[in-house]
């Protein structure tokens, strides 16, 4: 039996978003901070105003609706910290529980956001033109438009009623297929019955079957009228009985979906599975967009020249927590079908030519080193244009130029032609030619020994250690996630001595516990990247915080989250032997 979900509860959810939407935009043109998506940053600490005379810079300091402003925090970060990504996981293994969990985000993130629209009407603008307010609309129509696009693609793949009152009676019912649909006709023929164990292959003469089997005929078309009384003990005939099924809800569901399926044509189908892929895939980064400037704008920080600073430090702090989050990611398997999971990369008779095609990862993060490199070379005096270039400026254009070489030579050391090309005086040679065994490719050119993005980390740890800052406590930082760095690219080499004494031999994951250590520096050191920015350091100096507040809340924060990393990767696994799915991805592993 096919279930659709509950028209009531659907209408109600989208009701209620809809609702938020109608009051919100009431509030645009004039709203500053309409809601906060996700808590406050570690580094802001409570404080109470001095005077309620003086007016607050930010809604951190602001003293009334506190309720108001929690609830929505608490809401938005169950909402996207803990439900989303477990709808995610359920959506990537194809699991019926995917739409409930949408669903369950979607109640949860309408109530925040109306809250957050109650906070909004009733506080000062105190963040004017702020970019939460347009982040977060859209996203939120973002989420919406995903799960309407689950709920079209769930009815598209919902029989006729017709059908599946066939298919049930013949999964119940002794007879073969053909003698129930001449059952379900108006007239009934016993002359084109047969006994329903019986193939028809067999040679015997029709004379002796029919006086063999035709008392087991009888009794077979017997049993079945008998239970079709049974069923529908107010009906006379089976249009009777499917009139009084109509009147059923989940018929009419069932019909209305149907309708819905015969209305999509196939390439609007394919183009409805890409964009909920899509949405799948970012749904965490805007997520984190979100979070992000609502703990700006909460803290009032980032205001006029200092968004430069605030910015530089917000996005170049978040790629390498996401860099951190993608290394847990391939040691839990993540990406195996690739060759990313520091395992055998399968060939193309076990996975598609495109994924075979896909470069390795070392490859991926070279290429992001020289694209990075590349891009902020042009930005370090973004903040100074039209002054004089400093000796700090030079520092951070050096370090741009630094990536830029790096990630290019990372490049060329991965590329298989320029490998190639450099083997050509031994591969030529004559003595080579006539000796197979001795031009036979080594094991180590079965997976990537590529120390680039190690060392260019490394040299970037080292460098942020010992850069001069403003203040000490600003300076303390920037060691703290310099030395974190550092961490990441010893863990880096340490993985790779133990895969040159133990080459990778499985399509499994092979998990190099040195991997733990690398995600864990480089989400911790990202996260402290973020808070290194000028607005946040002079926040901690005004309420005499110091360096080491920020490094233990980030160093327990990593944790918990890489716990809850773990355990959403798990689920996904759960779910996909639930629906027993046999391959993830593509690709068989049997593991996350």
């Amino acid at each position: 039996m096919v279930h659709t979900p509950g028209l009531g509860l659907i209408g109600a959810t989208l009701l209620l978003a809809t609702t938020s939407v109608v009051l919100a935009h009431g509030r645009d043109e004039h709203a500053g901070e309409t809601a906060n998506m996700g808590p406050a940053p570690s580094s802001m600490p409570t404080a109470t105003m001095k005077s309620s005379s003086v007016s607050p810079h930010n809604y951190f300091s602001y003293p009334a609706l506190g309720g108001f402003m929690w609830g929505h925090i608490v809401l938005m970060t169950i909402a996207w910290v803990f439900v989303l990504p477990i709808g995610i996981m359920l959506s990537v293994a194809r699991s019926r529980l995917a739409l409930p969990a949408q669903l369950c985000f979607l109640v949860l993130h309408s109530v925040g956001l109306l809250i957050g629209t109650v906070y909004s009407s009733k506080a000062p603008d105190l963040y004017e033109n702020n970019a939460h307010n347009k982040i977060g609309w859209i996203v939120t129509w973002i989420v919406v438009a995903q799960y309407i696009i689950g709920l079209v693609k769930s009815a598209a793949s919902v029989k006729e009623p017709q059908d599946i009152d066939a298919e049930e009676k013949t999964a119940f019912l002794p007879i073969s297929t053909e003698a129930l649909a001449q059952q379900q006709e108006p007239t009934y023929s016993l002359d084109e019955y047969r006994y329903s164990r019986d193939s028809g292959h067999f040679t015997a003469s029709e004379a002796s079957r029919s006086q063999s089997i035709s008392s087991v005929q009888d009794l077979e078309v017997e049993e079945h009228q008998k239970l079709l009384k049974h069923q529908t003990p107010h009906a006379d005939t089976d249009a009777e009985y499917t009139e009084k099924q109509d009147l059923s809800g989940n018929t009419k569901a069932q019909r209305v979906a149907s309708r819905v399926a015969a209305m999509m044509s196939q390439r609007t189908t394919r183009a409805l599975n890409v964009a909920y892929n899509a949405i799948d895939c970012v749904s965490l980064l805007l997520g984190f967009a979100a979070i992000v400037s609502g703990a700006v704008v909460y803290g009032g920080v980032f205001r006029g020249d200092n968004v430069f600073n605030g910015l530089a430090h917000t996005v170049k702090g978040g790629i390498f927590f996401w860099y951190g989050l993608l290394t847990l990611g391939r040691w839990m398997g993540c990406f195996s079908e690739l060759g990313w999971a520091w395992n055998v990369r399968p060939p193309v008779e076990v996975i598609s030519r495109r994924k075979a095609a896909m470069p390795s990862a070392e490859f991926v993060e070279s290429f992001v080193i020289f694209l990075y490199g590349a891009s902020n070379v042009f930005l370090e005096h973004l903040a100074a244009w039209g002054h004089a270039w400093s000796a700090q400026d030079l520092e951070h254009v050096s370090i741009t130029i630094m990536f830029f070489g790096g990630g290019l030579c990372g490049m060329l050391v991965e590329s298989t032609q320029i490998r190639d090309l450099l083997n050509t005086a031994i591969l030529y040679s004559p003595a080579v030619k006539s000796n197979k065994e001795l031009s036979s490719a080594p094991k180590t050119y079965s997976f990537s020994m590529n120390p680039f993005p190690g060392l260019i980390i490394l040299l970037l740890g080292l460098m942020m250690s010992s850069h001069h800052q403003a203040s000490m406590v600003s300076t303390m930082i920037h060691k703290q996630w310099g030395t974190l760095f550092v961490g990441f690219a010893l863990a880096r080499a340490v993985t790779y001595i133990l895969q040159y004494v133990t080459p990778p031999s499985s399509y499994l994951p092979s998990r190099p516990p040195s991997e733990i250590v690398s995600s864990f520096c480089l989400i911790s050191g990202g996260l402290i990247f973020m808070a290194s920015n000028k607005d946040t350091v002079a926040a901690m100096e005004k309420y005499n915080l110091n360096a080491m507040f920020v490094l233990t809340v980030t160093i327990g924060f990593t944790s918990l989250l890489m716990a809850w990393a773990i355990i959403a990767l798990a689920v996904k696994g759960w779910a996909a032997r639930r629906g027993q799915v046999s391959q993830t991805y593509g690709f068989s592993t049997g593991d996350a």
